[in-house]
């Protein structure tokens, strides 16, 4: 497994406000990890105990129901916008996506397919943990904006975005041997935020020299966030913020179960660095694109092979 060592370490606290000195320091220490790492570590405490323990109990139930319940959520392209991905010899882990899940309608329409008589309980917590990751994602997208100098275009880039929540489920391998779960990647999207409900690891981030930095959490008393930028913020900042590869690797019994809030671009929305991000020191590097196109170009023979930065072939200048 990778070596015990962290990525940066970012507190956002309850006072933390835009244009206040504190804001200011908090933003230039986003830009820099953003810049070397493609990622931070960030100790968020707005997530209530209880809500936690209630957020394990849910997930656990959603993935104890039958296979054939669960497959009811097929595909992301069904106007739902929903998935459900199952364990296979290829993928050791199922995962759960409600996409739009800030749009009560699209989260009431989700916990319908799996629980026809309803589940308020659960409705309650996801969408508490979404407003609140959702807080953060637009909270620091505005720290990169005004860090590049290009914060005209704040409210256009997150209104443009769509959030999607996702539950992940990994059954320990069984063996005290590091067995690779999921191979290493970059999102493919704008921003992604992790959090291990059950504190058990396997999250593993590529570092800046190349190691593999096996994340722990580095405090027991506030909640602890994996923050990671995607392809497609990376093609955004015209390649100045690196999109994070990350991979999960496990041993022993015990299942890990995570969630995660996803911000991508909206249908019909065009990823495009602003022009004040290009000059000669930074030529253009990507086509101006669609998420969906890029999202597609995965279902390719091509795009199969590619896991990390599928953005510089898809569309690299």
């Amino acid at each position: 497994m990778g070596s015990e060592a962290l990525l940066p370490v970012i507190v956002f606290s309850d006072e933390l406000k835009a244009g206040t000195p504190e804001w200011d320091s908090v933003r230039a220490r986003v830009q820099l990890a953003f810049q070397e790492c493609g990622g931070f570590e960030a100790l968020f405490n707005k997530i209530p105990s209880e809500l936690r323990k209630s957020m394990l109990g849910e997930i656990e139930k959603m993935f104890e129901l039958p296979l054939q319940t669960k497959s009811k959520i097929v595909s992301a392209n069904e106007p739902l916008g929903t998935v459900y991905t199952a364990r296979s010899t290829k993928a050791p882990w199922e995962s759960m996506d409600v996409e739009d899940v800030l749009i009560p309608e699209k989260l009431s329409s989700f916990i319908n397919l799996l629980w026809p008589e309803g589940n308020p309980s659960f409705g309650k917590t996801v969408q508490f943990f979404s407003e609140k990751l959702s807080e953060m994602d637009q909270m620091i997208r505005r720290m990169v904006l005004e860090s590049f100098g290009v914060e005209k275009y704040c409210d256009e880039h997150i209104d443009s975005s769509l959030h999607t929540f996702r539950v992940m489920k990994y059954e320990g391998p069984k063996t005290m041997d590091n067995k690779l779960m999921l191979f290493s990647h970059t999102d493919k999207n704008l921003l992604s935020i992790l959090y291990q409900i059950n504190q058990v690891g396997g999250l593993e981030v590529q570092s800046k020299d190349g190691k593999w930095v096996n994340m722990k959490s580095s405090s027991s008393s506030v909640d602890s966030f994996i923050v990671m930028a995607g392809d497609s913020f990376h093609a955004w900042t015209n390649g100045r913020v690196k999109a994070l590869p990350h991979r999960v690797v496990m041993t022993g019994n015990e299942t890990r179960y995570s969630v995660g809030l996803f911000s991508s671009s909206k249908e019909g929305y065009i990823i495009k660095a602003p022009d004040e991000l290009v000059d000669e020191e930074h030529p253009l590097r990507f086509k101006p694109y669609e998420f969906s196109e890029y999202q597609k170009f995965f279902k390719t023979e091509e795009g199969r092979k590619i896991h990390e930065y599928g953005v510089k072939v898809f569309c690299g200048v």
